[in-house]
């Protein structure tokens, strides 16, 4: 007992003094610099509710049944959110660009507002009626005149209707012919050119006027003439408008806001109908369904690299106006985005799973010794442990040692990202979570639904699901009986009702009643599971399934986004039919990653010739069959066989969607040869 007492109460060396007191002074700090959790005001063990015949809403519809339409009295079409933005910033900075090597340069909200009236004036001088059966293309990169000529359309009641990019000239020449589009704003004279072909070799006779963004030859205006159509200046039109100023007409929430025709895997695009209601409903819903931790002010800047023609930007750009925020513009191209965020510094980031994927990728590809590897992992571990508490921060012991690059090479201040668009992996997305110390949103929808439908709630750590409902739509599930998938197991097709669903595809009654039954639910060909948090995770998919000869239903995109995350794959082709009893792939190895793991075999050489060697195959094909076991795929669901391509699949050689979908009927003419080369080895 003497000993006991003697060691209590006896004084303690100098150096364990000193320890501690550091270790307390360490404690203190951590305290004091861990922020307060997450707020999230629903219980995330039940997110959502039930409503009448087995649909469900967001809980933070609690006491009502009654959908948004709007976040502000003030602010219930496009045109009074961007009047918002410019009232709640008192005339702030709008909208932001550079050259190359510069820093950003910002347009303020009262001259964009006035450079769109200017505009406006200048369509409606030139013969253009201000109505909702105005249709005006963009055809342009995403710059500041992309929402001039946004907000030129709302100001007067018009629609704007995009023009992608990598859309291809038949897609190009349909949308102004079933739009009757006899006004484009355009970004160069290539595009411009692009035009005036079509319109030359009589595609578009509807075609009358081009105003460009960027200068352009006087030879340029010489061929217009002599094929009828006018070519002018933007900064021309404005000036045009601005001596002949008109009183803005100004749209009602009912009024078509925008056509976004989407890009059909096959066949014509589809222009879906989209009212001012419908994209103000969804940005409400989701500002509303995150406001509860992270609420827009004057001083946040948003990044715009995603494509202006889809949705997920505008209903992006949407949120940031109605807050009176910033937008900075990339350069335009893509491997400049890296110094575009440094110069930029963004606090809210939109991306795609892809990009994250990336920078999953470039963070592990760090870690080059093993003991690196263990201490990555043991900083991710601890950070998401704090994630798990609702702790999202950037200042802890790791982010100072291993995350503040990684961070800092976004610009050091992002705090809310937004990824959508398709699916991420949990394991990257719990792991960007932690290293990147910001909160870290995932949506899912479709255009027909003005982008989202459903969106995770602050404080939920938890990934593989997409979220819940938003406050402004009700998703119900339906069965799909030849898929085995029964409302009555929590299990079935996507459904969505509310003040976000499209009124229907342009000039296309047939299309539209497939996916909007006479209810007015919108049919999304997702198969979707409610987990017992509430949450919805999509599953499957309806469309492009088919049977193998002894009658099972195979989902390809299922399988290829299980086969994708094999190291060596880069992208993966499932092709199948019911001729067939199993099924085969043209895989595209990852260029960086295939020369190691060929090194790994004894095999060198390069990407071509390692596409040809059959032990490379072999051990690919072993490793996506082991993703496959481990992801729960079927024996019939696996590959029995791939061919090697060494090309990627993009835009631009015809084998994506501009929004990075595949093109199967193009892959499966392209690869038929090798499709029907591996049966017959399998045979």
């Amino acid at each position: 007992m003497d000993v006991i007492f003697q060691l209590l109460f006896s004084p303690l060396p100098t150096p364990v003094v000193i320890s501690l007191i550091a270790v307390g002074v360490a404690t203190l700090f951590y305290l004091n610099a861990r922020p307060s959790p997450v707020r999230s005001l629903p219980d995330l063990n039940r997110q959502t509710l039930g409503v009448k015949d087995g649909a469900r809403k967001t809980a933070l519809l609690e006491d009502n049944n009654n959908l948004m339409s709007y976040r502000y009295n003030d602010a219930k079409t496009l045109y009074e959110v961007f009047q918002r933005g410019l009232r709640v910033s008192g005339n702030g900075p709008c909208l932001g660009y550079r050259k190359p090597g510069k820093p950003y340069q910002w347009l303020k909200y009262k001259q964009v507002s006035d450079r769109a009236q200017y505009l406006g004036s200048g369509l409606l001088h030139k013969g253009l009626k201000p109505n909702s059966e105005t249709f005006i293309g963009i055809f342009a990169q995403n710059r500041p005149e992309w929402i001039i000529g946004e907000m030129a359309c709302y100001t007067y009641s018009m629609v704007a209707v995009p023009l992608y990019d990598t859309l291809g000239p038949e897609a190009l020449v349909f949308i102004i012919n079933q739009a009757g589009i006899s006004t484009v704003l355009c970004d160069n004279q290539k595009k411009a050119e692009t035009l005036l072909l079509n319109h030359e070799k009589g595609q578009t006779p509807v075609l009358k006027t081009v105003a460009l963004m960027d200068s352009f030859s006087p030879e340029l205006i010489e061929r217009g003439k002599k094929c009828g159509v006018d070519i002018v200046s933007m900064e021309d039109m404005e000036t045009l408008g601005k001596n002949n100023l008109q009183k803005p007409v100004l749209p009602k929430p009912e009024d078509l806001s925008i056509v976004c025709f989407t890009s059909g895997t096959t066949g014509n695009p589809k222009g879906a109908m989209l009212t001012h209601e419908n994209v103000v409903a969804d940005a409400a819903a989701v500002l509303k369904t995150f406001e509860s931790s992270l609420v827009p002010t004057p001083e946040d800047v948003s990044i715009s690299f995603l494509p202006l023609a889809h949705m997920f930007e505008r209903i992006v750009q949407t949120v940031i106006y109605g807050a009176g925020a910033r937008v900075g513009f990339f350069q335009g191209d893509i491997r400049l985005l890296p110094d575009d965020m440094k110069t930029l510094q963004p606090t809210v980031f939109p991306v795609v799973p892809r990009l994250l994927n990336r920078l999953y990728d470039k963070i592990q590809s760090g870690a080059t010794s093993p003991f690196k590897k263990w201490l990555l992992k043991f900083a991710a571990e601890s950070k998401y442990a704090e994630v798990k508490d609702g702790i999202v921060r950037k200042n802890s012991i790791w982010d100072k040692l291993i995350f503040h690059k990684v961070q800092e090479s976004l610009g050091g201040r992002v705090r809310m990202m937004v990824t959508g668009a398709a699916p991420i992996s949990p394991s990257v997305l719990s792991f960007l979570r932690a290293a990147l110390g910001c909160q870290i949103f995932e949506g899912y929808g479709q255009t027909e639904c003005a982008a989202a439908c459903t969106f995770t709630l602050p404080g939920d750590a938890t990934a593989g699901h997409v979220g819940v409902p938003l406050p402004c739509n009700f998703v119900k599930l339906v069965d799909v009986e030849e898929m085995n998938y029964f409302a009555s197991n929590g299990e079935g097709e996507v459904c969505i009702k509310g003040t976000n669903v499209f009124k229907g595809y342009l000039k296309d009654p047939e299309k539209t009643e497939e996916v909007l039954d006479k209810d007015g639910w919108l049919h999304t060909g997702d198969i979707g599971k409610w987990l017992p948090s509430g949450v919805l995770k999509i599953i499957d998919r309806k469309k492009n399934i088919f049977k193998l000869a002894q009658g099972e239903y195979i989902a390809p995109e299922k399988i290829e986004n299980v086969y994708v995350r094999c190291g060596p794959v880069a992208q993966v082709f499932v092709h199948g039919d019911s001729l067939q009893s199993s099924l085969v792939a043209i895989v595209v190895p990852d260029a960086d990653v295939l020369p190691g793991f060929a090194k790994s075999l004894g095999i060198q050489g390069a990407i071509e010739e390692l596409c040809k060697n059959t032990e490379i195959k072999k051990a690919i094909v072993t490793d996506m069959t082991k993703l496959g076991r481990e992801a729960g795929l079927k024996s019939f669901e696996q590959v029995k066989d791939v061919h090697l391509h060494p090309e990627l699949f993009t835009i631009e050689n015809g084998l994506l969607t501009p929004t990075l979908k595949a093109k199967r009927a193009e892959l499966k003419e392209l690869f038929q040869p090798q499709i029907d080369k591996l049966y017959a080895d399998i045979q």
